[in-house]
């Protein structure tokens, strides 16, 4: 390799993995995965840039145990050349520090056109290259590395949603920077003289020293050295700054630091906190200091920059399980603001690329009556199941608190098999089976669902009667039901429905639907033992604070939704959930980034 590999790059369809996601399943490379794991924990940072479904490609990804272990994933139908250029300006690394593999030949081209001395290999090419990955870089078991470009990713991810107003999102960061002097900088000897031999972007001096040379420079008095260390509300940047400092002619001899600092002010504020010294700037470099300013978006830390706030002592936490639809998980980051440790089962893509929706009550009956051949039956006959259809930790018992949102059982209909009587929940607010299925298959076609041909739909409706939303009376008997599953001491908080009207949303009646089930739930609490409604319908009753449907609040409401579970939470404890500012001030910024951005959020039917 040309140049040290601190970036691999990886196309996913016959490169990553075997075959192409979007025309059936994939096999995992399991040279691969372990290539991953090894060299991250060396130090070498992993990304993808693949042409596919973003969802699809991404929950794959989860599914194979790897997806932790990749930032900035760059995945849609845009040509790659201008998209890893766009990349490595994110992430702030060279071209020539990178290798993309790929197994198309046209995409290695344009890639290395885009971005001049970018290393490329087909994937044939990894059983030669693997063992100088692994050896390169480092030990970092840690993934410290990974972790800073986890933060970059975050911090990059918050800005975006400023539109431009750069200003107004350094002031909402909170960026924090300690200055350590003198002795304080001996035991950082190794990480500064890392920076000023390997840095370059803001490398301001370009001084080279051997770590013999930086040793006898700290004993000398007329050296002024100092180290700039920074955090802010998306984490802590660590030590990324150095500078020495020739007191007697009041000139810098060093000013270097690490491009993870890049646009945040850093280098000015430091320039400015050191009272403008004489500097001669060598060669090239990413920021141009002046000798004037001194950005106000900063604050100076004294001694250890502080860590967030610890939870409250007293036992471990409170393990909530979240069960719902996908938007749900919008709630997750500020109800971790409190003391609770939430997991999460939501919708998701299945194999055939629609989104299982298993939370309706009557499919949750189906995972604790039916046989498992039955099961079996329904999944591999049914697309719109999948392989997973019956799978649930909801009878695990492995938390405190179940949360939970029958928001589908609102929303999907039932078509009851004429054969077995079985009832199955799917779409919503029309008769399927009553639509030419020629049309209806193309329109399943075009949202690249697979097996729901028009051979599928003509079998469906022959085998499946329409039958309509539940009914009041099954809705109430399947949360008797549901009750009586999880243990008596468990309590159940259920997340009710809104019931605004949504014009042109193509869910005729659903206020109505809402509001019939509501004083279902409504009445089942009041008898049936520990369990509770959080109410959404007082902040969430107007047109404005829904988007598409009145199932989809707007971000602002989620946070609230959040707010009110962990009062309801805290009134069944007998005493208030201990609370994180700094949590939920991060909570906040992510919830404003797109959700796109957010990771694989499926599609709701």
């Amino acid at each position: 390799m040309a140049e040290p590999v601190k970036l691999l790059i990886w196309d996913l369809d016959d490169t990553f993995w075997r075959g192409t996601l979007s025309e059936g399943p994939v096999a995992p490379i399991a040279e691969n995965l372990a290539l991953v794991r090894a060299t991250a924990a060396r130090g070498l940072v992993h990304t993808v840039v693949s042409k596919n479904d973003p969802a699809a490609a991404e929950a794959e990804l989860t599914a194979l145990g790897i997806r932790d272990l990749f930032v900035f994933l760059r995945i849609g139908w845009q040509p790659k050349g201008p998209v890893i250029k766009e990349l490595l300006d994110a992430m702030q690394l060279r071209a020539p520090n990178a290798l993309f593999l790929d197994d198309n030949p046209v995409n290695l081209r344009e890639a290395a056109f885009y971005n001049p001395g970018l290393q490329t290999a087909d994937p044939a090419d990894l059983t030669a290259l693997a063992g100088a990955l692994v050896a390169s870089g480092k030990p970092d078991p840690g993934f410290s590395r990974l972790k800073q470009y986890q933060l970059l990713e975050r911090q990059q991810q918050a800005r975006a949603q400023y539109e431009g107003d750069n200003l107004a999102f350094l002031r909402a960061a909170g960026v924090q920077i300690e200055f350590r002097e003198g002795p304080d900088v001996v035991p950082d000897l190794a990480r500064i003289e890392e920076l000023i031999n390997r840095s370059n972007q803001l490398n301001f001096t370009k001084q080279r020293v051997s770590t013999e040379e930086l040793a006898a420079s700290f004993a000398d008095p007329a050296c002024r050295w100092g180290t700039v260390r920074v955090r802010d509300q998306f984490g802590d940047y660590g030590l990324v700054g150095v500078f020495c400092l020739n007191t007697a002619e009041n000139r810098l001899e060093q000013l270097v630091f690490s491009c993870r600092i890049l646009h945040l002010g850093v280098e000015q504020f430091t320039y400015a906190w050191l009272d403008f010294p004489a500097l001669d700037v060598q060669g090239e470099v990413a920021t141009e200091l002046n000798s004037t300013d001194q950005p106000d978006w900063l604050t100076v830390a004294a001694g250890a920059l502080a860590a967030p706030p610890a939870p409250a002592a007293g036992g471990p936490k409170l393990r909530v399980f979240l069960k719902g639809g996908c938007d749900l998980g919008q709630v997750t980051p500020f109800l971790q603001a409190f003391d609770l440790d939430v997991r999460e089962e939501f919708n998701f893509l299945n194999e055939n690329q629609i989104t299982a929706h298993l939370e309706h009550t009557t499919l949750l009956r189906q995972t604790r009556e039916l046989p498992a051949a039955e099961q079996q039956r329904l999944a591999q006959r049914l697309p719109f199941l999948g392989a997973e259809a019956y799978t649930t930790e909801l009878w695990s018992g492995d938390y405190d608190v179940l949360v939970f949102s029958p928001l589908m059982d609102y929303t999907q209909d039932l078509y009851r098999e004429r054969a077995t009587g079985l009832a199955m929940p799917f779409g919503g607010y029309r008769d399927l089976t009553a639509e030419p299925p020629g049309p209806l298959a193309a329109r399943y076609a075009q949202r690249k669902f697979r097996g729901m041909n028009e051979a599928f739909l003509r079998q469906f409706a022959q085998n499946f009667q329409y039958e309509g939303p539940i009914s009041p009376a099954q809705f109430r008997e399947n949360l008797a039901w549901l009750r009586q599953q999880v243990p008596a001491s468990v309590p159940i908080f259920f997340l009710n429905g809104t019931e605004i009207e949504v014009p042109n949303s193509g869910e005729p009646g659903a206020p109505q639907r809402h509001a019939a089930l509501n004083a279902v739930l409504d009445d089942f609490v009041k008898t049936a033992p520990n369990c509770f409604v959080v109410d959404a319908r007082p902040f969430i009753n107007q047109r404005a604070d829904v988007t598409n449907n009145l199932r989809h609040y707007q971000p602002r409401h989620y946070r609230t939704l959040a707010q009110h579970l962990a009062a309801a939470i805290g009134a069944w404890r007998g005493r208030q959930l201990t609370h994180s500012a700094w949590a939920d001030w991060r909570a906040r910024l992510w919830n404003r980034v797109p959700a796109k951005l957010r990771g694989a959020v499926a599609r709701l039917t």
